[in-house]
C-alpha cells in the first residue's frame, strides 16, 4: 500500500520516520551506479577512504539509502540534496531558499550501520538518533567489557540477568539506546556512558531515563527494538511537541512511499 499522493512516509502522527535496509536490498552493481549519481564529492572521498571493498560498498549504499529517504520527504531530487557536517561531524540538511517543497521548514536525520544492515531515522520534529547492532558484535570483546561503560544501576541490572543470551541482549539494548541518546545530541564523544541511564521492564522496553546533568528527561523519548533476525536498533527523539505518539519503521530500501508498522514509544 502506498501514501496519498502529496503525504510525507512520517505523517503527522509518527514523531520520527525509520528505515532498516539490509544490505542485500539493493544489488552492488545498482547500489554503485546510484551513488555514482546521487553522491557528492564529501561523501565519495569519504567512502574511498575506507581500506576495505565491503566498507566501501556499504558506506555508498548507507549514504544511497539517506539520500533515496530524503528526497521522498522532502520533494527535491536525490543529487539537489544539500547535506553537511556540524562542527562535531554531525550530518544535516540545509533547506533551500523557501524551505523544502513538501513543506517542511527542517528535517533531522541520523544514520547507523553495522554489519550487512543500515538504519536511517528522519524526524520534522527537533532531534532524532539512531544506533543499530548485532548481539554478537557486543559479544565479541566480551560483555563484561561492554558494560563496564555502563551507568551503575544499569550494570546492577544486568547482573541481576546472570550469564547468557538475555544479558548481552539487554546490554545490546542498552548500547543501541546511549548511541541512539547521544547521536541525538549530536556531542560525539563529549559524553561519558556512566553519565547517564536507562531502565528496562521485563519485556525490554525503556522504562525510565536519568539523564546527564545538562539535559532533562521529559524532552525525550527512546524506542528499543528488533531490527531483524538478528539485530537490534533504538531511535532517540527529542521532539518540539508536535510529534506523535509512535515511530514509522520501513524494512527495505525506500524505492517508493509505503506504509511502514508503527511502533509505540515506551
Amino acid at each position: 500500500m502506498t501514501t496519498a499522493r502529496g503525504t510525507t512516509p512520517s505523517g503527522e502522527d509518527t514523531a520520527a520516520t525509520v528505515w532498516i535496509c539490509p544490505d542485500d536490498a539493493v544489488p552492488p552493481p545498482l547500489a554503485d551506479t546510484l551513488a555514482l549519481h546521487w553522491l557528492d564529492r564529501d561523501e565519495w572521498a569519504a567512502a574511498e577512504r575506507r581500506r576495505f571493498e565491503g566498507d566501501r560498498r556499504q558506506y555508498r549504499l548507507a549514504h544511497v539509502l539517506v539520500r533515496r529517504a530524503l528526497s521522498l520527504e522532502t520533494g527535491l531530487s536525490e543529487a539537489e540534496l544539500d547535506i553537511a557536517r556540524s562542527a562535531l561531524g554531525r550530518p544535516c540538511l540545509r533547506p533551500p531558499p523557501g524551505g523544502f517543497p513538501c513543506g517542511a521548514q527542517r528535517l533531522d536525520f541520523n544514520l547507523s550501520h553495522t554489519e550487512g544492515v543500515s538504519a536511517l531515522a528522519v524526524t520534522r520534529h527537533g532531534r532524532v538518533g539512531i544506533d543499530v547492532e548485532r548481539p554478537s558484535r557486543i559479544a565479541g570483546p566480551g560483555p563484561d567489557t561492554v558494560v563496564a561503560a555502563f551507568a551503575d544501576e544499569e550494570r546492577q541490572g544486568l547482573r541481576a540477568l546472570g550469564e547468557g543470551r538475555p544479558r548481552e541482549r539487554a546490554a545490546t539494548r542498552l548500547w543501541t539506546l546511549k548511541e541512539a541518546y547521544v547521536k541525538a545530541r549530536g556531542i560525539g564523544l563529549g559524553l561519558p556512558f556512566d553519565s547517564f541511564a536507562f531502565m528496562l521492564d521485563d519485556a525490554g522496553r525503556v522504562a525510565g531515563f536519568r539523564p546527564p546533568e545538562d539535559d532533562v528527561a521529559a524532552r525525550w523519548r527512546f524506542l528499543a527494538f528488533r531490527a531483524g533476525p538478528d539485530a537490534m536498533a533504538a531511535v532517540a527523539v527529542a521532539d518540539d511537541g508536535r510529534g506523535g505518539p509512535a515511530v514509522l519503521v520501513h524494512q527495505g530500501f525506500p524505492w517508493r512511499k509505503e506504509v511502514g508498522q508503527r511502533l509505540r514509544f515506551g
